[in-house]
């Protein structure tokens, strides 16, 4: 597994805390600091699978 799908899904995981929290809080800046994140953590997850495919993994 590429570290790229590794590292994504961290991000993906700790945005949704990061939003959640920002939610439960009410602060919108965490909020959407928290959805940014995850946005960010799909994409390099995406682009880790893409590598592993490319290698045949």
């Amino acid at each position: 597994m590429d570290k790229d799908r590794v590292e994504g899904s961290a991000k993906q995981v700790g945005g949704s805390i990061k939003e959640t929290i920002g939610k439960v809080t009410g602060d919108t800046k965490t909020e959407a600091e928290g959805k940014a994140d995850k946005t960010e953590g799909k994409v390099q997850n995406t682009f880790g699978g893409v590598k592993d495919s490319l290698r045949g993994k």
